[in-house]
Order: structure tokens, then sequence, then C-alpha cells
């Protein structure tokens, strides 16, 4: 390896570290960590695995919908029994694999970045991915007085969620197969790379002080409310035009310990696609109904609408393009190739899809064993 490419490794090595996770950072819109205790358990329920509760986490965010709709409809307490489904929400990856490697969740629904940054750093004994639950849903929108094309965007303010996030490595790998060079810690170069809270990057863009910004729902749909325009949906950068925004992850000491209660979230994980997939409308309405219930305001139609339809969700944690998400991070100068063979365990998944008389999904190599 040449030294300056050494170097480069390091420093987005140090500045991951300091980071310190790979994060889908404040892809969320409701608390870092809001438990509720307001879960039903129906008359004469049992425990599952002898556990008084399984706590789940996730973002509140439209490309975790199948969390929202499957706490929104009951789905994880009607399969937990007496065990009682208590959940977290969380703004950014970090805190999410912080909570996960604490104990204080047991399974959650998170990004590719922060699970493959958790395992790798944990040398492979944090979590496991268990399934799959959202494609896409990730945008390139621009102020259309200021680019028009995709050549504008070079030397144009391009603001993405964080330093080293899903986003930020894909708008990095976009750009240097444009022949742009952007140097990865400052995102000086060819092209701006500003580093923006989804939170404010809308603010940020009706302001002027960003021309665009590549990020995922329900984000983009607000930047195309303020005026914005999408110049590229990421999917149609990759075959069949999936790639995988959010698994299922699990700590594997819970695992272990507990595969009854975690075949009974799966369950209910399947459940949920199910009826999203078949159930549009209503699954759309319950998703911004949960997102309201966390957050304390549901996304306008505007909003919902468009970013409702920018999203997949599937069982399939599509783990082909988790593995090239990986080499993009490595290209970019932001990871040190990392070692993600048995990140994903895939056992419990595909019994229940067999149960449900669907086809198994395959850990791309990557599957424990």
């Amino acid at each position: 390896m040449p030294a300056t490419r050494s170097k480069l490794l390091r420093r987005g090595t140090a500045a991951l570290a300091a980071l310190p996770l790979l994060t889908l950072a404040a892809c969320g819109y409701g608390s870092d960590a809001k438990n509720d205790d307001t879960a039903k358990i129906a008359t004469g329920a049992k425990k599952i695995d002898g556990l008084d509760s399984v706590k789940i986490g996730y973002f509140g965010n439209l490309t975790h919908a199948t969390a929202l709709v499957g706490r929104q409809q009951g789905l994880f307490q009607k399969e937990l029994g007496a065990t009682k489904a208590d959940y977290a929400t969380f703004n950014a990856g970090p805190s999410e694999i912080e909570a996960l490697n604490s104990g204080s969740i047991d399974i959650g629904w998170i990004g590719p970045s922060p699970a493959i940054n958790g395992y790798t750093k944990s040398n492979g004994k944090s979590l496991k991915i268990i399934g799959g639950s959202a494609s896409g849903g990730v945008k390139l929108v621009v102020n259309p007085k200021k680019i028009t094309s995709l050549k504008d965007v070079k030397g144009k303010r391009i603001a993405t969620p964080q330093l080293g996030n899903t986003q930020d490595v894909a708008f990095l790998n976009w750009a240097a197969e444009q022949g742009w060079k952007v140097d990865p810690e400052s995102g000086k170069g060819d092209v701006t790379v500003v580093r923006s809270d989804n939170k404010v990057t809308p603010d940020a863009f009706k302001s002027g002080s960003v021309d665009g910004a590549w990020v995922p729902e329900p984000t983009a749909s607000k930047l195309v409310a303020e005026g914005g325009k999408v110049l590229l949906d990421e999917s149609s950068l990759w075959p069949d035009k999936k790639f995988v925004i959010t698994n299922i992850i699990v700590r594997q000491a819970f695992l272990k310990e507990h595969p009854k209660a975690v075949e009974a979230v799966l369950k209910a994980s399947v459940e949920a696609n199910k009826w999203i997939n078949t159930h549009s409308d209503a699954a759309k309405a319950a998703a911004n109904k949960q997102l309201a219930e966390d957050s304390g305001k549901p996304l306008p139609a505007k909003v919902l609408d468009p970013a409702w339809k920018s999203v997949q969700f599937t069982d399939d944690p599509l783990a082909a393009t988790l593995d090239t998400e990986a080499q993009h991070a490595v290209k970019a100068g932001l990871l040190a190739k990392p070692d993600l063979k048995g990140i994903y365990d895939l056992t419990i998944l595909n019994k229940v899809l067999k149960a449900e008389g669907a086809s198994p999904v395959d850990a791309a190599g990557l599957g424990a064993g």
C-alpha cells in the first residue's frame, strides 16, 4: 500500500474512532432514547423464554417503518405474548450501538454503516444482523436554480448527515466515480461536502448555505417541499435498484440465550413487511401515527407521500450490497478493510420465512459458521 494511501486510511480510522462509530446520524426525528411503557399484553398470554420484556430500538424514520408499523399495530406484542415489548427510539447509529452493547436494548433496526462498524470495532463479538427491513429511500436533492445537471454538482456545497455515515460514504463514492477529488475528512475538494444533521439540513438548504444534499427519507422529501429537485435517486446506481438502508440487529448474547424471543420479533417483522406491502396506504398512515407519537408531530402529506413511495420494504437483508457499501468506505479512506465474515445469522429468519411459504434469504458468504 502506498504511503499516502496508508496515511489516509489511518487518518480516516482515527476520524471514525472520534465519532466514535460510522453512523446514520440524526436520521431520526424522535428522542435520543425514549422508552415506552404502554404495551398491551393479551389476557392469558405466556412469557417467551421466561423473559419479562424484550427491548427493541429503532429510529423515528420512514426507512424504519417496519418497526414503526409493527409497534403501532401491536404485532411485536402479539408475538411476544406476556413478555412485554419495550421500545426506545434513537436519532443516531452510535447511540443505538452503545445501547445494544450495554444491554439497554436487545434488538434494533439500524443502518448498514453503524452495523458494520459496531461489528468490526468489537472484533465480531457485539452483534449479528438477523434480517432485512428496507431498501432505497436515499436521494440527491438540489437547488434547481444552482444545479441543473449532474455535472453541475462539481464546485457546489452538498450536505450529508455525518462524516462516515452511510449516505456520506455513498456520496463520496459517487463523486469519485465522476473523477472528482474530495478529502474524506475535511470534505474539501472538487465538491465541498458539508456534514449536517438531518434535522437542520432543510433550514441550511432553505437559507442557501448548502446547494443540495445526499440524504435519506423523509429529509429528501422535506427538501423537495422547500423547492428542491431530485437530481438522482441512489437506487438507480444499484443492481435491480435495491440496496440495504435498514437491517435488524441483535446482541449476540441475547440471540444465544433467547432464540425464541428473537424468533417472535422476526415473525412480527415479517408480518409487518407483508402488511406494508399489501396495505400501503394503511401502513403509511400507521407509520406516520407512530412517528407522531414518538416525536409529537406527524409528517405532512407533501413530505410523507413521496417519501413513502421511495422506500421498499423487504425481509431480505441484501447482504451483497452491505459488503459493497463496506468496500466503498474503504475506497473513500474512511475504513480499514473489515472482516465481515459472520456478521449475518439468518437461521431464524429463514425458519420464519419457510413457515410462511416464502423463499429463504442469503448472507452472500458473510453468514455465521
